[in-house]
Protein backbone atom coordinates (compact mmCIF):
# COMPACT_ATOMS: atom_id res chain seq x y z
CA UNK A 1 0.00 0.00 0.00
CA UNK A 2 3.39 2.08 0.91
CA UNK A 3 4.09 2.00 -2.82
CA UNK A 4 0.90 3.14 -4.33
CA UNK A 5 1.13 6.55 -2.04
CA UNK A 6 3.97 8.12 -3.76
CA UNK A 7 2.39 7.58 -6.92
CA UNK A 8 -0.70 9.12 -5.89
CA UNK A 9 0.74 12.19 -4.43
CA UNK A 10 2.88 12.67 -7.58
CA UNK A 11 -0.30 12.49 -9.72
CA UNK A 12 -2.63 14.54 -7.24
CA UNK A 13 0.18 17.39 -7.51
CA UNK A 14 -1.27 18.93 -10.99
CA UNK A 15 -4.36 19.69 -8.80
CA UNK A 16 -2.83 21.37 -5.73
CA UNK A 17 -0.53 23.76 -7.63
CA UNK A 18 -1.55 27.34 -8.15
CA UNK A 19 -3.91 28.38 -11.06
CA UNK A 20 -0.86 29.51 -13.78
CA UNK A 21 -2.74 31.94 -15.64
CA UNK A 22 -2.40 33.77 -12.30
CA UNK A 23 1.16 34.67 -13.55
CA UNK A 24 0.24 35.63 -17.33
CA UNK A 25 2.31 33.84 -20.81
CA UNK A 26 4.73 31.79 -18.88
CA UNK A 27 6.49 31.16 -22.05
CA UNK A 28 6.19 34.01 -24.61
CA UNK A 29 6.61 33.97 -28.07
CA UNK A 30 9.36 36.38 -28.15
CA UNK A 31 11.24 35.87 -31.53
CA UNK A 32 8.71 35.80 -34.22
CA UNK A 33 7.39 38.36 -36.65
CA UNK A 34 4.00 38.15 -35.07
CA UNK A 35 4.94 38.75 -31.56
CA UNK A 36 6.75 42.05 -32.77
CA UNK A 37 3.62 42.77 -34.61
CA UNK A 38 1.34 41.92 -31.94
CA UNK A 39 3.60 44.45 -29.77
CA UNK A 40 2.95 47.18 -32.15
CA UNK A 41 -0.73 46.37 -32.35
CA UNK A 42 -0.53 46.84 -28.60
CA UNK A 43 1.41 50.26 -28.80
CA UNK A 44 5.19 48.78 -27.87
CA UNK A 45 8.06 50.59 -30.04
CA UNK A 46 11.44 50.46 -29.98
CA UNK A 47 14.39 50.03 -32.01
CA UNK A 48 14.10 46.61 -32.46
CA UNK A 49 10.94 46.66 -33.26
CA UNK A 50 10.87 49.56 -35.75
CA UNK A 51 13.91 47.44 -37.87
CA UNK A 52 11.34 44.07 -37.70
CA UNK A 53 9.20 46.41 -40.20
CA UNK A 54 12.16 46.04 -42.85
CA UNK A 55 11.92 42.60 -42.94
CA UNK A 56 8.55 42.25 -42.90
CA UNK A 57 8.31 44.51 -45.87
CA UNK A 58 11.28 43.04 -47.56
CA UNK A 59 9.04 39.35 -47.27
CA UNK A 60 6.41 40.74 -48.79
CA UNK A 61 3.95 41.48 -45.39
CA UNK A 62 3.69 44.98 -46.12
CA UNK A 63 0.28 45.14 -43.76
CA UNK A 64 2.12 44.12 -41.19
CA UNK A 65 5.35 46.55 -41.46
CA UNK A 66 2.77 49.40 -42.25
CA UNK A 67 1.72 48.36 -38.21
CA UNK A 68 4.92 49.08 -37.06
CA UNK A 69 6.34 51.56 -39.14
CA UNK A 70 2.90 53.90 -38.32
CA UNK A 71 3.47 53.27 -34.83
CA UNK A 72 7.20 53.94 -35.35
CA UNK A 73 6.45 57.06 -36.47
CA UNK A 74 4.23 58.25 -34.65
CA UNK A 75 6.99 57.69 -31.84
CA UNK A 76 9.20 60.20 -34.48
CA UNK A 77 11.56 57.27 -35.62
CA UNK A 78 12.14 58.68 -38.95
CA UNK A 79 13.36 55.78 -40.98
CA UNK A 80 10.02 54.51 -40.17
CA UNK A 81 8.64 57.72 -41.53
CA UNK A 82 10.42 57.40 -44.64
CA UNK A 83 9.56 53.95 -45.11
CA UNK A 84 5.77 54.69 -45.07
CA UNK A 85 6.41 56.78 -47.85
CA UNK A 86 8.46 53.88 -49.80
CA UNK A 87 4.83 52.03 -48.65
CA UNK A 88 2.32 54.85 -49.38
CA UNK A 89 4.20 55.65 -53.21
CA UNK A 90 4.12 52.11 -54.21
CA UNK A 91 0.81 50.99 -53.21
CA UNK A 92 2.35 48.25 -50.53
CA UNK A 93 -0.22 47.48 -47.76
CA UNK A 94 -2.75 50.14 -48.89
CA UNK A 95 -3.64 52.09 -51.57
CA UNK A 96 -1.14 54.08 -53.85
CA UNK A 97 -1.11 57.90 -52.63
CA UNK A 98 1.59 60.54 -53.67
CA UNK A 99 0.01 62.62 -51.34
CA UNK A 100 0.59 60.95 -48.34
CA UNK A 101 4.21 59.54 -49.43
CA UNK A 102 4.94 63.44 -49.53
CA UNK A 103 3.29 64.27 -46.23
CA UNK A 104 5.53 61.31 -44.25
CA UNK A 105 8.33 62.87 -46.21
CA UNK A 106 7.80 66.11 -45.36
CA UNK A 107 7.64 64.83 -41.51
CA UNK A 108 10.90 62.93 -41.47
CA UNK A 109 12.76 66.66 -43.23
CA UNK A 110 11.13 68.70 -40.77
CA UNK A 111 12.61 65.99 -38.25
CA UNK A 112 16.15 66.71 -39.74
CA UNK A 113 16.14 63.42 -41.51
CA UNK A 114 18.87 63.32 -44.19
CA UNK A 115 16.87 60.74 -46.47
CA UNK A 116 13.85 63.05 -45.49
CA UNK A 117 15.29 65.91 -46.80
CA UNK A 118 16.77 64.14 -50.14
CA UNK A 119 13.20 62.75 -50.58
CA UNK A 120 11.11 65.72 -49.68
CA UNK A 121 13.10 68.18 -52.24
CA UNK A 122 12.68 65.44 -55.28
CA UNK A 123 8.43 65.39 -54.64
CA UNK A 124 9.25 69.22 -54.11
CA UNK A 125 11.31 69.56 -57.37
CA UNK A 126 8.63 67.19 -59.17
CA UNK A 127 5.20 68.35 -57.55
CA UNK A 128 4.91 64.64 -56.66
CA UNK A 129 2.17 64.61 -54.10
CA UNK A 130 2.84 68.72 -53.41
CA UNK A 131 3.12 71.37 -55.10
CA UNK A 132 5.72 71.54 -56.92
CA UNK A 133 8.79 73.92 -55.35
CA UNK A 134 11.69 73.30 -57.72
CA UNK A 135 13.94 75.93 -55.46
CA UNK A 136 13.15 74.85 -52.40
CA UNK A 137 13.95 71.10 -53.01
CA UNK A 138 17.18 71.55 -54.69
CA UNK A 139 17.43 73.78 -51.12
CA UNK A 140 16.51 70.50 -49.34
CA UNK A 141 18.77 68.33 -51.58
CA UNK A 142 21.50 70.49 -50.90
CA UNK A 143 21.28 70.06 -47.33
CA UNK A 144 20.78 65.94 -47.57
CA UNK A 145 24.27 66.10 -49.23
CA UNK A 146 25.72 68.64 -46.64
CA UNK A 147 24.21 66.23 -43.89
CA UNK A 148 26.66 63.44 -45.85
CA UNK A 149 23.71 61.45 -47.46
CA UNK A 150 25.76 60.34 -50.96
CA UNK A 151 22.76 60.24 -53.69
CA UNK A 152 22.29 63.51 -52.57
CA UNK A 153 25.64 64.44 -53.78
CA UNK A 154 24.98 62.25 -56.63
CA UNK A 155 22.18 64.56 -57.85
CA UNK A 156 23.90 67.50 -57.15
CA UNK A 157 26.94 66.46 -59.08
CA UNK A 158 24.24 65.72 -62.09
CA UNK A 159 23.15 69.15 -61.87
CA UNK A 160 19.94 68.12 -60.28
CA UNK A 161 19.09 65.65 -62.91
CA UNK A 162 16.32 63.78 -61.68
CA UNK A 163 16.79 60.57 -64.17
CA UNK A 164 20.19 60.50 -62.51
CA UNK A 165 18.61 58.99 -59.52
CA UNK A 166 15.40 57.57 -60.72
CA UNK A 167 14.90 54.38 -62.48
CA UNK A 168 13.43 55.17 -66.26
CA UNK A 169 10.82 52.39 -65.38
CA UNK A 170 9.21 55.19 -63.06
CA UNK A 171 9.24 58.05 -65.38
CA UNK A 172 5.46 57.28 -65.99
CA UNK A 173 4.91 57.84 -62.28
CA UNK A 174 5.94 61.27 -62.46
CA UNK A 175 4.84 62.67 -65.21
CA UNK A 176 2.86 65.65 -64.95
CA UNK A 177 -1.12 64.85 -64.63
CA UNK A 178 -2.30 68.08 -66.54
Amino acid sequence: MRHLLIPLCICAAPVLADDVSDYGTLNPDEMTWQSYVQRAEDGETGMVICSMGYALTKSGDHTSARTLFQNCADDGYTGAMTWMSQLDNNGLGADYSPDAAAAWDRRAAEAGDPVGKFNHGINLMRGHGIAQDETLGRQLVAEAAADGLPIARRLQAAGYDLDEVTPDADNWKYAPLF
